[in-house]
């Protein structure tokens, strides 16, 4: 067991219901984290609370125990009603809310409560229905949620107890405004929990309107499992010694999460490294809902060892025992590096930190790394150095790529579309890989305008066929 654990405590002498202290056994879970420790012991009495601190800490069980417990105890408000939740947990995006109904629902299920989750990217109706079934908590993001209060679908005024996660990632996105007007649609009296790394960009004013004598816990000590993070850097003289320290430093047998700053690096690195033998997915704006959480999971599951992020897109991606953080592509400013590099060293495990820096880059990475508290010396690398190599440690096996589809060969016309396309206006073959044949079907529709492949749904667009058009939430 960690020493990051408090091993003296235990769930149930914190007050945590003895079904729920066995639902978290059924899950290998039998000591609390820090955190837990610190704020269940409030979050059980009803008291509002404000967590700051970096990820990997526990918090979604810090949140996640009170709200079962409370809702199935002195809450619990008798018959279950159609688009009425008692508990809403607030999500800046899909994965983390996906991530946090994972967490909450084998807990919910021992008190026979009903969770669902709404997020956009992907068709309203099943939660709707859901919503219509009857629903105990919702764990949503702000978007999406709105749109449902909107068209009547779900009401907030049943609300006995609202969590904000990652609050600061809510203002990165610009939510605050939504996330005023969910809260305010949410009972006063009601208690609330609101979780941020930082209080800027607005999440003060969150936390002076909407928490009432508030108790304030900080996941920073010496002893939070973000101690056991350590950070580096890689210096290389150029692209192509970059190109081979980060295939090696992707090499090895644990997950790695790799960063890039642009949707297009991202799948161009994933798509190379599954070419030289190391199964990588990415994971970026421009992917499906069904390809993301596809992607997510094969990731989660160690089908593929690497998964190859953008910052926006790796936010809620919570994933335990991933062992290294690689920055391909330094984050523009240090809140997006704390964020990025907390992916790894999450509920107690070790991990470690790895910025690949050009000579162009190294001033402005001595700025950021100074505002993010980081102190750490750069050191001239290449992917044979022997720090490197000790760095990834074993080497995995090489896994040959899939066979590339042979291309169709049905004659050849003037009429054969790229991609496969099987005619009609907007045909779907050649838009599932971003190409340009959906644009010269849109010819009868106006003097050649790309619309097919532009036109992909606002906030977040789909790069499969047939994906859905709908804003992310």
């Amino acid at each position: 067991m960690s020493d990051t654990h408090t091993p003296d405590t235990t769930f149930a002498a914190l007050g945590v219901r003895e079904p729920l202290v066995k639902a978290l056994a059924d899950k290998g879970i039998t000591s609390p984290f820090p955190i837990q420790v610190d704020t269940l012991p409030d979050t059980l009495s009803g008291r509002d609370v404000l967590g700051r601190g970096k990820t990997g800490s526990g918090k979604t069980l810090a949140f996640s125990i009170p709200m079962v417990s409370r809702l199935a105890g002195e809450l619990s408000g008798g018959k279950r009603r159609p688009g009425r939740p008692v508990g809403l947990i607030l999500a800046p995006t899909r994965e983390l809310a996906t991530q946090i109904t994972a967490t909450l629902e084998p807990l919910a299920a021992a008190y026979d409560l009903r969770v669902t989750t709404i997020f956009g990217g992907v068709s309203q109706n099943r939660q709707v229905n859901a919503l219509k079934a009857g629903v105990d908590i919702v764990v949503a993001c702000p978007g999406r949620l709105e749109d449902l209060m909107k068209q009547k679908f779900v009401s907030l005024d049943a609300v006995e107890i609202t969590v904000l996660d990652e609050a600061d990632h809510m203002a990165d996105l610009g939510f605050l405004p939504v996330v005023t007007r969910i809260l305010n649609a949410t009972p006063q009296q009601g208690q609330r929990l609101l979780f941020s790394a930082t209080l800027d960009n607005g999440v003060d004013k969150l936390v002076k309107r909407f928490l009432k004598n508030e108790v304030l816990h900080s996941v920073d000590e010496a002893n939070s499992p973000v101690a056991a993070m350590t950070h580096h850097v890689f210096d290389v003289d150029g692209v192509e010694a970059k190109r081979k320290l980060v295939e090696r430093l992707a090499s090895g047998t644990g997950r790695r999460i790799l960063f890039m700053r642009t949707k297009h690096q991202a799948r161009k690195l994933a798509r190379q490294l599954t070419e030289a033998g190391i199964p990588s997915v990415d994971l970026h704006g421009n992917l499906s809902q069904a390809a993301r959480d596809r992607n997510l999971a094969s990731f989660s599951a160690g089908e593929a060892r690497v998964l190859v992020a953008t910052d926006v897109a790796a936010r809620g991606v919570h994933v335990d025992d991933v062992q290294l953080v690689v920055h391909v592509d330094p984050p523009a400013e240090h809140k997006a590096y704390l964020h990025r590099s907390g992916r790894t060293a999450r509920a107690g495990s070790a991990g470690d930190v790895v910025t690949v820096v050009l000579p162009e880059q190294r001033k402005d990475l001595a700025v950021l790394m100074r505002k993010a508290a980081i102190k750490v010396t750069p050191v001239r690398s290449t992917a044979d150095s022997a720090h490197v190599l000790d760095l990834v440690g074993d080497i995995a096996p090489h896994v040959a790529p899939a066979p590339k589809a042979a291309p169709a060969t049905n004659g050849g016309g003037r009429n054969q579309r790229p991609g496969g396309a099987q005619g009609g206006r907007g045909g779907q073959g050649g838009r599932a890989h971003g190409q340009g044949g959906g644009a010269r079907r849109s010819r009868s529709g106006g003097a050649g305008r790309p619309r097919a492949t532009s036109s992909t749904g606002g906030g977040t667009r789909t790069a499969s066929a047939g994906g859905s058009r709908r804003r992310q939430g």
